[in-house]
């Protein structure tokens, strides 16, 4: 499994048979530098967590460029063919959906859910963390935006969570502390990536507090830098 960051909580997944980009922010995103069209080429899936722009993203425009299949709750999907969408597969909380190479389930997350256009606001589903697993690989939770909530122990318990990608930026999701003390206490994976930071200027800037919360623990934090691919 190769994973890439590409600032924000905008990550691509290149797995044996399938390559899926989770919550694909680049236009807008003040911490992707590059080419998106480049560094999407090629992608079969795109999970989407849930209904907020900064995790919808382009999500329509790389859809579109190379056929790919969007995975999310099912009120967001119906608004995304609502609006040309044409590959969606539509899930809710709790379910699990079979992409061949890959499998996706959807949990728990503490956040909201919902756009606003033309000066009205409306919901999109719930938000979600996504799990994916892969034959041969080791199963990966990425969180979505959420809080600290105890149920993480059982979701990690029931999936076997290796790998979790965490929210740290503070203000509209846990912080680095609060994250670190989530992946000791309760998700317990053997490495730890943290996210959603270092792209706004109102959320935390860097991982520091997220590192020190994991020294001397028996979860390894990766940090990887924008635009970086980790061999996992």
């Amino acid at each position: 499994m190769k994973l890439t960051w590409f600032g924000h909580s905008a990550f691509r997944i290149d797995l044996a048979g399938a390559s899926l980009l989770i919550d694909p922010f680049f236009t807008g995103n003040p911490a992707f530098e590059g080419d998106a069209a480049a560094v999407t080429k090629g992608v079969s899936h795109i999970v989407v967590t849930h209904g907020h722009g900064d995790h919808i993203g382009d999500a329509l425009a790389i859809a579109e460029a190379n056929d790919a299949t969007v995975i999310t709750n099912y009120d967001l999907c119906m608004y995304l063919a609502s609006k040309e969408l044409k590959r969606f597969e539509p899930m809710n909380t709790g379910g699990t959906v079979d992409c061949g190479a890959f499998s996706v389930s959807l949990v728990r997350a503490d956040h909201s859910a919902g756009l606003v256009e033309a000066g009205v606001g409306f919901p999109l589903g719930n938000p979600n963390g996504a799990i994916i697993k892969a034959k041969g690989e080791k199963t990966l939770w990425h969180m979505g935006d959420t809080d600290i909530f105890a149920d993480m122990a059982l979701i990690s318990e029931i999936h076997g969570v290796e790998i979790c990608i965490c929210p740290i930026g503070d203000r509209f999701t846990m912080g680095g502390k609060v994250a670190a003390l989530a992946m000791t206490r309760f998700v317990k994976p053997q490495t730890a990536i943290p996210c959603h930071y270092g792209s706004f200027p109102m959320i935390d800037q860097n991982a520091d507090a997220f590192a020190a919360g994991l020294s001397g623990s028996d979860v390894k934090a990766l940090i990887p830098g924008k635009g970086e691919t980790v061999e996992l």
